[in-house]
């Protein structure tokens, strides 16, 4: 019998932090689980990312009232992944924000994804039952968006395909305080099943072009001061490079999926194995990564049926 997803087992809670990063921009953190952005503006507040059901959000509500009263204006979705965008209904925001590549996505996609996740981490769930459905933005943009919040800007930016084809940004020129989404990690391994590895780094080059001050990433600690964050996103994009060279050698080589996993995890493991979630986000990694080296350019989609042949395959 295979055994069940590894993320399936972790089910201790995480302790929940907000941290100030600037005057009215914040961050959500929780020890490697999915981060949470913050934006306060003259009129109202920004969301980035919506937690995964609206009891989850509405937990964040609670917080965000600590330090505000204005109402959710907005809610900005980084990229679609069903654990970001899920609660989104809960802040009866005015506007969900997404780009045109995440809108894409949730239509083809969504549903499956939802799914899927749920299957994989029911512990990010919480009262799954109260989700109304799939989150559809409301604003779509195909590579730049600004939003004035009275005199702040946020820019919001796809700078280019990473974590997914839709990976959205956000950056207060005000502060330099940066909303990276999953496009970078801090101390936990990125999820690869939706990725394009070709085009990530060159995506994570244009990220460092922001020189953030601060960088809140996908998961893991914000990062405070440049240096910090440009190591961050330096870090990040070695696990790509060094995860890519194994698999496309292994795929140069014609040897199987299963070889090939059993290679990429001997070589990574001693670097990258401490990182949050690195057992459950290799099988995904590998797979993704060996099918676009195999000339597949875009991510298969992921099905709670195919996850489970996935992982009986990889890990049984």
């Amino acid at each position: 019998m295979a055994k069940a997803f590894a993320s399936q087992a972790d089910l201790v809670e995480k302790k929940e932090t907000l941290q100030k990063l600037a005057d009215g921009a914040y961050c959500l953190t929780a020890e490697g689980d999915p981060n949470t952005g913050i934006i306060i503006g003259d009129d109202g507040v920004m969301i980035i990312d919506a937690r995964a059901t609206p009891v989850m959000a509405q937990d964040l509500i609670r917080r965000l009232r600590d330090i505000t009263d204005k109402p959710v204006k907005y809610v900005l979705l980084t990229h679609y992944h069903a654990v970001r965008v899920m609660g989104a209904s809960a802040y009866k925001a005015q506007h969900i924000i997404a780009s045109q590549g995440t809108l894409e996505l949730i239509k083809e996609r969504g549903q499956q994804d939802f799914a899927s996740e749920v299957q994989r981490f029911p512990r990010l769930f919480q009262a799954v039952e109260s989700v109304p459905g799939l989150t559809w933005p409301t604003l779509v943009f195909d590579t730049a968006l600004t939003v004035w919040m009275g005199k702040r800007e946020v820019q919001i930016r796809h700078i280019g395909r990473g974590h997914s084809k839709g990976d959205t940004v956000a950056y207060l020129p005000d502060s330099g305080v940066l909303y990276s989404g999953d496009l970078v990690e801090e101390g936990a391994t990125p999820y690869c099943g939706d990725a394009y590895f070709t085009d990530w780094p060159d995506t994570l080059e244009r990220l460092r072009g922001f020189t953030a001050k601060a960088l809140v990433p996908g998961r893991g600690d914000a990062l405070v001061g440049a240096d910090k964050a440009d190591t961050s996103i330096a870090s990040t994009r070695r696990f790509l490079t060094d995860l890519t060279t194994v698999v496309r050698a292994g795929v140069q080589a014609k040897e199987g999926l299963k070889a090939v996993y059993n290679e990429a995890m001997a070589a990574l493991r001693p670097r990258y194995g401490h990182w949050v979630i690195f057992e459950h986000c290799m099988p995904f990694n590998v797979s993704r990564c060996f099918d676009e080296m195999s000339g597949m350019a875009d991510p298969q989609i992921w099905t709670a049926e195919r996850d489970t042949q996935m992982w009986r395959t990889l890990e049984g």
